[in-house]
């Protein structure tokens, strides 16, 4: 009888121990279903609680390759290059851009490694109700969890650059520099690229010159990919550009010779080059849940120049919506009642500053003027020079004489130059007081479109070019004769208004639109093309006003 109570008492102990058995496996399987799921969320497999139990295969192998760092889960992207039909690249860059770019630099994958992301549970906490939840809901939602890697809110260092909030440790892997706190322990993370064909998934990043290596063209991709941690909280619709210094060569006859082109948006971008300090420019992202988006930023330089190139330029991504998006056809925003915008290339220097091939809109937020009032107009006057600048010298109007032979051409005359220095207003003009009169373009080529623009007697206006903002039409004025092919004919100038004045528009939402052609020779009449003639430009420089709202 004492010998099967001692069988009894063994097998019941041997029955308990299983169960503990059962219960460690359960809980193992809690634990590694709940690792995977943040594993899967951030890109990278933490060390387990239990590394006897669970030996999970790493995701993110040892690179050593310096692009390390940018791709999720080990898939390979390649940089895309939207220009490749557009100039021509040797194969050593095209072999380059091939290179498979990593998730986060040889740093990244050692603190992997280590540890840093281990999960936060340690084995005495073993209990998670949430995590059944946690699999339902996306990462930036879960309440039961933060994140190691930080928020990515935007910040400002003490010394004025922007950045990201996250971990000092994080900020190391992307290859940023701490500058300035944020809250719970966070640092304010400043990144900036100075290469030649780098590629950008973090916002507030900034592009500066390459001290060693400018390669021509010099290009650098920025990739949005909602599988990116540091982009899955909010889908991202719109880039602004700062330039917070740029220079380049400066254009010949308004073409560009250095350019910076912009790839891979969705809404119309100039080409520009010279001096763009202080300006800006809103991309439009062609959104995509699925796959990555490329937009590209690329300098094309003139061969056989010199000349000292240089740029910082910041990028900042913006979420899908944000109260702060430009609207979509907007390529420069303003959200101030008051401010200054200037044409690309526009300086308080002397000589020829516009561009060719400009066609872009400007926009204004309508702001509150009072506590419940909004504006209800918003005027512009031309800006102070102080060193030997023009203001306002959009497409040199048409001083010219007119003859009734139909001829047109520069007249030695005193009125021709007065002529030249007024303002012009309307699309052509024709002189009407001869049967022969002649079609000459005035702001049709060239011109800065004011919706509604009116000055204060109520004269309208839409277009201006011309040297002086004035809504004003002018007179035509008489010249004298002029001998052509031995006969004297009368000759006629057209005038604008000779001084500028400030133009207000009631028109909301308030707006502009620049538009230059892409010469600033003279046009010759076509009839076969309805292209009507105009003369040379000279010395145009764009615009620079000032804008207020009331």
């Amino acid at each position: 009888m004492l010998k099967l109570c001692l069988i009894f008492s063994v097998v019941l102990l041997l029955q308990a121990g299983s169960a503990c058995d059962d219960d460690n496996e359960e809980e193992l399987l809690v634990r590694q279903q709940s690792d995977e799921y943040f594993a899967r969320a951030y890109g990278f497999t933490p060390d387990t609680w239990n590394a006897l139990y669970n030996k999970p295969k790493p995701r993110l192998p040892d690179y050593t390759s310096l692009y390390e760092g940018r791709t999720p889960f080990n898939k390979l992207q390649f940089n895309k290059n939207p220009f490749k039909n557009i100039f021509n690249r040797d194969q050593v860059e095209v072999e380059e851009n091939t290179v498979v770019e990593g998730r986060f630099g040889g740093l990244g994958a050692s603190l992997v490694n280590t540890g840093l992301f281990n999960n936060r549970y340690t084995p005495a906490n073993t209990w998670r109700p949430l995590v059944t939840l946690a699999k339902l809901i996306p990462i930036s939602v879960n309440p039961n969890y933060n994140g190691p890697l930080g928020s990515f809110g935007t910040c400002t260092s003490p010394s004025g650059d922007e950045g990201i909030c996250t971990s000092g440790s994080v900020c190391s892997i992307f290859g940023g520099r701490p500058s300035g706190s944020c809250n719970q322990g966070q640092v304010c993370c400043i990144n900036v690229v100075n290469s030649c064909g780098a590629i950008v998934t973090l916002n507030n990043t900034y592009w500066q010159t390459p001290t060693t290596n400018l390669r021509n063209p010099c290009s650098l991709t920025v990739r949005m990919d909602p599988t990116f941690v540091e982009q899955s909280k909010e889908s991202i619709c719109q880039i602004r550009l700062d330039f917070v210094s740029f220079t380049t060569s400066q254009p010949i006859a308004g073409t560009c010779t250095d350019t910076f082109q912009v790839g891979g948006v969705s809404n119309m971008v100039p080409t520009i080059c010279g001096d763009n300090t202080g300006q800006h420019m809103y991309l439009q992202v062609p959104t995509s849940i699925t796959n990555p988006t490329d937009v590209q930023l690329m300098f094309n330089f003139a061969t056989g120049t010199t000349f000292n190139r240089s740029w910082n330029i910041k990028i900042a991504m913006l979420p899908c919506g944000a109260t702060y998006l430009a609207p979509i056809d907007c390529l420069q925003y303003f959200t101030a009642t008051r401010g200054r915008v200037s044409s690309f290339n526009w300086m308080d220097v002397a000589g020829t500053r516009q561009l060719n091939n400009q066609n872009y809109k400007i926009c204004f937020r309508t702001e509150l003027i009072s506590s419940q009032q909004k504006a209800s107009q918003m005027c512009l006057s031309p800006c102070t020079v102080t060193n030997n600048g023009d203001a306002f010298s959009i497409t040199t109007p048409p001083a010219v004489y007119l003859v009734g032979s139909g001829l047109i051409g520069f007249a030695p005359n005193p009125n021709a130059a007065t002529a030249a220095a007024n303002s012009a207003v309307g699309t052509t003009y024709v002189d009407q007081s001869r049967p022969s009169g002649v079609t000459v373009a005035t702001c049709l080529y060239d011109y800065l479109l004011i919706p509604g623009g009116r000055d204060a007697n109520n004269v309208e206006a839409d277009r201006y070019c011309g040297n002086q903002l004035n809504p004003s039409t002018g007179s035509v004025i008489f010249g004298g004769t002029t001998c052509t092919n031995g006969i004297q004919q009368p000759t006629f100038f057209i005038s604008g208004a000779q001084t500028s004045i400030q133009v207000c528009t009631p028109i909301k939402p308030f707006k502009l639109t620049y538009r230059t052609d892409d010469q600033e020779t003279a046009v010759t009449e076509n009839l076969a093309t309805n292209t009507i003639r105009a003369l040379a430009d000279v010395g145009n420089t764009g615009f620079c006003l000032d804008y207020q709202e009331g």
